[in-house]
């Protein structure tokens, strides 16, 4: 029996008008705005060759994290694609990759990581408690299958 390596790739979405309103993505978008972009960039071979065990698996509305897996060798087509990507759902983005992983576990804890830094930042504007407490739910949301790992 073969092993298949996989590559998971974590990257942050940046609204084009610098707003700071939730983006309402979700993985199946994603994932189509992904493969148009290396259709564009690499034609039918490219399509092809990414086409096995590529998924989009995270999104966060309010930090604008995601999260997709594909097969180890057909992940040079998406590193070199992700940060070409200017459209999402007919919104200007562009994307910025932060993290590449072997395991899911390892890009999750990196996400947490990620995550906390980032309500750090905030956390000095926030004025009121409950505006803390709402502002920390909504970054450090977890998916059930992120819960395993956290």
């Amino acid at each position: 029996m073969v092993r298949f390596k996989n590559r998971y790739i974590t990257f942050e979405i940046t609204l084009g008008d610098k707003s700071d309103k939730p983006f309402p993505l979700k993985t199946t978008t994603l994932h189509v705005a992904i493969q148009q972009k290396v259709q564009q960039l690499y034609g039918d071979f490219g399509m092809a060759a990414i086409k096995a065990g590529f998924t989009a698996k995270y999104c966060n509305i309010h930090t604008r994290i995601a999260l997709v897996k594909t097969r180890h060798g057909p992940h040079k087509f998406l590193l070199e694609s992700i940060p070409h990507i200017n459209d999402i759902a007919g919104r200007l983005v562009s994307v910025r990759i932060l993290y590449v992983g072997a395991t899911l576990k390892h890009c999750f804890l990196f996400i947490k990581k990620y995550q906390q830094g980032r309500l750090e930042q905030m956390w000095s504007s926030l004025k009121t408690d409950m505006e803390r407490k709402k502002m920390e739910a909504s970054l450090m949301t977890l998916t059930p299958a992120m819960k395993d790992f956290a």
